[in-house]
Parts: C-alpha cells; sequence; structure tokens
C-alpha cells in the first residue's frame, strides 16, 4: 500500500471505533454495526469540513458576482488568450476570490472516499488493512445490509459473491437502489442551488456550466457506482443527504440576494413584521412625526376701542399711515372736529351737506 498507509489507518482506526460503540448495542457481525460505523465516519469528516463548506459558499457567491465582469473580459480579449487570462488572474486578485474554493468540500473528503474503498477491497479478499486485524476482517465479511454485503459490487460474479454469503440477485437490486438514490439526491441538490440561490437576473457562462454539472454528475455516479462496494455507496449517499440537508439551511437562512430562495425569506420576514418596505417605513415615520408635532397658538393681537365695539372690522374708507394721515390726490385730507378715531373723519363732511 505503500505512502498511503497511514490514511489507511486513520479511516481503518475511526470505523473501528464507531464500530465498537455500536457492537454495544448491535450485533458485532450485523450489517447496522458496521453500516452506521461508515455513517459515523461520514457525518465526522463532514462536520470536520464545515470551515470549508463556508469557505465554498463564500467563493461561489463571489464568483457569481464576477460573471458580468468576466464576460466582458472575455468579449473584450477574445482574439487574445493570453491577455484574456492575464486580465482573469488580476480580476481574481484584486477581489480575492479563488475559482478552486468551490471544489475545497470534495477535495477534502476524497482522500477518505478513496481509502474507505480500499479498506472495504481488501476486506472482500479477506486481507489485513489498517488497524483492522483478522477477527475483525471476518466480522465485516459477514455484516449484509439488506442482503448485500459490505464488500460486494454490481459487478462481481455470482462466485464471487457466493464466498461473502450472497446471491447475485439480492446485491444487484440492492446496489441498484442505492445508486438510483445516489445518483437522485445529487440531481435534487444541485437542482435546488440552481433553481432557488442563484440571481436569475444575470444570464452568465456559469450558469450555464452548473446547469451542465446538474446532469453530469448523476450520470458519473450511475456508470461509476457499479463498480463501488456497498460500504463505499453508504458512505456516498451519507454524503448526499448530508450536502442536501446543508445546503437547504443555508438556502433559507441566508441566500443569494437576487435569487429566488432571497425573495421567499423577504416574504417571511415581512409576514411575520421583522421586515417592512422603505417607502412604508418613510410614509409612517412622516405621519408619525406631524401627529407629535404640538400645535402653534396663534396670540390674539390687541384691538383699539372702537374695533372691540364694531366686533373687530375696521370701518370703511379707514387709511393707515405710517408717518401721518392719509392724503388725497385734491389736497390734504379733511380734519376732523371730533377726538374720536380716524375713521369718523367723515362725519363733518355729512353735517356740512345737510
Amino acid at each position: 500500500m505503500g505512502i498511503f498507509n497511514p490514511l489507511y489507518d486513520v479511516v481503518s482506526w475511526i470505523i473501528v471505533q464507531f464500530h465498537s460503540l455500536y457492537s454495544l448495542v448491535f450485533d458485532k457481525d450485523s450489517g447496522w454495526a458496521w453500516g452506521l460505523s461508515i455513517v459515523s465516519l461520514v457525518v465526522l469528516i463532514r462536520i470536520c469540513l464545515i470551515p470549508l463548506f463556508v469557505k465554498q459558499i463564500k467563493s461561489t457567491r463571489n464568483m457569481q458576482a464576477l460573471q458580468p465582469k468576466m464576460k466582458a473580459i472575455q468579449e473584450r480579449y477574445k482574439s487574445d488568450k493570453q491577455r484574456q487570462s492575464e486580465e482573469m488572474m488580476k480580476l481574481y486578485k484584486e477581489t480575492g476570490t479563488n475559482p478552486l474554493s468551490s471544489c475545497l468540500p470534495i477535495l477534502a473528503q476524497s482522500p477518505f472516499f478513496f481509502a474507505l474503498f480500499h479498506v472495504l477491497s481488501y476486506i472482500a479478499k479477506g486481507q489485513q488493512v489498517g488497524v483492522i486485524h483478522k477477527d475483525l476482517v471476518t466480522s465485516a465479511q459477514r455484516a449484509h445490509i439488506f442482503g448485500a454485503p459490505l464488500a460486494a459490487k454490481f459487478a462481481d460474479s455470482a462466485s464471487t459473491l457466493h464466498k461473502l454469503g450472497a446471491t447475485l440477485t439480492d446485491v444487484r437490486v440492492v446496489t441498484v437502489i442505492m445508486i438510483v438514490l445516489m445518483s437522485a439526491s445529487q440531481f435534487y441538490t444541485q437542482r435546488q442551488l440552481m433553481t432557488k440561490n442563484v440571481d436569475m437576473s444575470v444570464k452568465t457562462p456559469f450558469m450555464q456550466q452548473q446547469k451542465m454539472l446538474m446532469y453530469v454528475f448523476p450520470i458519473m455516479f450511475a456508470v461509476f457506482g457499479i463498480n463501488f462496494p456497498v460500504g463505499v455507496l453508504i458512505y456516498w449517499l451519507t454524503t448526499n443527504l448530508w450536502t442536501m440537508g446543508q445546503q437547504m439551511f443555508v438556502i433559507r437562512r441566508n441566500p443569494t440576494p437576487g435569487s429566488l430562495a432571497f425573495t421567499e425569506r423577504q416574504e417571511r420576514l415581512r409576514a411575520k413584521g421583522k421586515l417592512q418596505d422603505a417607502p412604508a417605513a418613510v410614509a409612517k415615520s412622516g405621519s408619525g412625526a406631524a401627529e407629535a408635532a404640538p400645535v402653534k397658538r396663534t396670540q390674539p393681537k390687541r384691538q383699539s376701542k372702537s374695533q372691540r365695539q364694531t366686533g373687530g372690522a375696521q370701518p370703511a374708507g379707514a387709511a393707515k399711515t405710517a408717518g401721518g394721515p392719509a392724503k388725497t390726490a385734491g389736497g390734504p385730507a379733511p380734519k376732523s372736529k371730533s377726538s374720536g378715531p380716524a375713521g369718523s373723519a367723515d362725519k363733518p363732511n355729512l353735517s356740512k351737506k345737510k
């Protein structure tokens, strides 16, 4: 096994520890004890990969945000591939984006996937591997999942399966069901990402690439799945289910701005009263300010004695001037003989006429 011995030791040691735990509840030679050990291996690995998953989400969103700029660079330097690559790298450097970050979780768990593949292959051959000694190898060979041994594959011959204590029909039925579930979960996870968590207002080559992967990955799993042992199918199916649940949580709680999931989250917050539209909020605050503003009272003006007698209205013909009595076009205004207000200046004229 060479340089991969340390990795085989790690994977086999983790499986053995979980197997010892589950043997307290189930039969140590049962498929439950060994199958749950593989499931627990996946859960442990995925918990350790959560920081990489968060980094993958950020990288994916950055890539989506950069798609318009990337498309502009491609159109501008479509005849100069070298300059196009240089501008792309410059854009990645300026924005701090790494295109490979979206693949980090898959790349990080790939060594464990292949290590488990080889561990199960050695178990099928009856050989000791890692810390799994001869007795544990025999116990793992006896473990069956719905009649299919953990080390059995769809492509195995009837004679090989007979040595593992299984029939060709049982193994193929179980492996086909698991391959279908594995491919379907992969397709649903990718489709969920494309339909709910992508800004559909921007049409970019990145979206076409993701749409293509949505159909390519399930086909790849179906093709390669016939050569995977049942234990590896359990591993990968558990990984897909974990990814699906993790992605559903992220899409619901922290969706990409501009996506369908983002709109749905805004509607949920609005229905709970935790989100208000900007115009409505402004109108509400404006009306509140108007209601809260104090009403200014107008102070009454001081009135003369004649105004109080006539109800506050000035008599017709009265005139106010800043410097003295009003003048007419024919000469100075007639002077009043009475000591009353200026408004009674016409009374002497009326008496003369009489």
